[in-house]
């Protein structure tokens, strides 16, 4: 992984989409955003891309908050976190009040940390999202517990 200084980068939604399909452990790309962003090395190699939509949960899709939705590294060192920093700074200059995220258990959450963000709330593990009224696939986040987070 390169160890050359990181800068920011706009990344378009299908390039950003792509790069989480390649380098995400777990999760496949969200299906909307409001904007994304990436760390490119000096050589402007693209490292890391965060996506940025509205809240998952509904009760917090009030219209002034946002969710990094995903983010996506190759393994350079810091990516992440000034990924979330820069995230933030974007979201408040588009006038939203609260930049909101989830680990999952056996995170770290070392970035968020790095980046200034707060734990918010740990969230028990849920037994899926499938109820007869609304048929859901499972997209394995079934029986993880989560940890919610909030930019500075």
């Amino acid at each position: 992984m390169s160890e050359s200084r990181l800068h920011l980068v706009p990344v378009r939604s299908r390039d950003a989409k792509e790069f989480v399909r390649l380098w995400h452990r777990h999760h496949p790309p969200p299906a909307g955003q409001i904007f994304s962003l990436g760390a490119a090395d000096e050589p402007n190699i693209l490292r890391a891309v965060a996506v940025v939509g509205r809240p998952v949960a509904r009760h917090l899709d009030d219209g002034t908050t946002l969710e990094v939705t995903r983010t996506a590294s190759d393994g350079t060192r810091n990516a992440n976190s000034l990924l979330y920093g820069a995230a933030w700074r974007a979201a408040k200059a588009l006038g939203y009040r609260r930049l909101i995220t989830y680990t999952q258990a056996g995170e770290s959450g070392a970035s968020l940390r790095g980046a200034g963000w707060r734990v918010l709330a740990h969230r028990p593990p849920r037994p899926g999202w499938h109820t007869p009224s609304r048929p859901r696939t499972d997209r394995g986040t079934s029986q993880i517990a989560r940890t919610l987070w909030q930019a500075p």
